[in-house]
């Protein structure tokens, strides 16, 4: 049951999340109000806790060490949870006909199972102004959510607009020396993005073809057939993700013959 598979659905959702805010900037002026630096905020994943050990190892706001640690911006994923209310019908299937050497096979999926996944993101700036202008990038776009497209399956061109909402923002100021000293200003916010997660993929062949006999009796290897159903889709082109209809023949026999799977042909 449980055998090995990888979509990379987290991966993908992580790496959309990470990307919201992949351009986030800092601006410093001076008294007449000109920007005199311009400053691109480096984003990682990791724990809060790492940068946090990062700036009791340096203590000199001022050294260039420092300045090259601070602004920096951290997320992280910190819960992942089932979603009952977004649950979908399982038997529902995402297709798609693929070609090759061997012919055509239908590859597909079927319904994905709701999750919420909550990330943290995590803002650290040697300033309250520098963390103001990162906080302000930011809040405007979630209205309390913000939707990005995901590509799920790429396999299969499956795509889904996943919600990402903001829950809250937690401030503090860590700092240590005497209380003129800021050590940082730090900014939580959190977020939970409503996605899905696939399962294993599978493939299978494209039946352009059913026949059933039918019989008057049920000792059928002794007996012939009587009459015959023969479903073939229309147009008998349309592939298996195409819009298609159904042919139904049937067809009755008194000749006494017998369907042979080997050979294909009555006999």
């Amino acid at each position: 049951m449980f055998g090995y598979f990888y979509n990379e659905s987290m991966r993908r959702m992580t790496i959309a999340f990470g990307q919201l805010f992949n351009n986030i900037q800092i601006k410093r002026k001076d008294s007449s109000g000109s920007t005199i630096q311009s400053i691109r905020v480096p984003l990682a994943y990791a724990p809060k806790e790492k940068f946090l050990t990062r700036l009791d190892q340096q203590p000199d706001l001022d050294s260039r060490e420092f300045a090259i640690t601070l602004p920096r911006m951290s997320f992280e994923i910190s819960t992942i949870e089932y979603d009952a209310s977004r649950k979908l019908n399982r038997l529902q299937k995402f297709k798609k006909v693929k070609t090759s050497a061997e012919g055509k096979t239908l590859d597909f999926n079927y319904m994905p199972v709701p999750y919420n996944i909550s990330y943290t993101l995590n803002v650290f700036t040697a300033t309250a102004e520098g963390g103001l202008q990162i906080i302000e990038q930011i809040l405007p776009y979630f209205q309390p959510d913000y939707t990005v497209t995901v590509n799920a399956i790429p396999g299969l061109d499956i795509k889904r607009d996943v919600p990402i909402i903001l829950n809250g923002v937690n401030y503090e100021d860590s700092y240590s020396g005497d209380y003129t000293t800021r050590r940082a200003v730090i900014y939580t916010l959190t977020f939970t993005a409503k996605t899905y997660l696939f399962g294993p993929a599978q493939t299978q062949g494209v039946v352009k073809k059913v026949q059933a006999d039918l019989y008057s009796d049920t000792d059928r290897n002794n007996k012939a057939r009587e009459e015959r159903i023969i479903i073939e889709p229309n147009p008998t082109s349309a592939d298996a993700d195409d819009d298609f209809g159904f042919t139904t023949t049937i067809e009755s026999y008194t000749d006494g013959k017998k369907y042979n799977t080997t050979t294909d042909s009555d006999e």
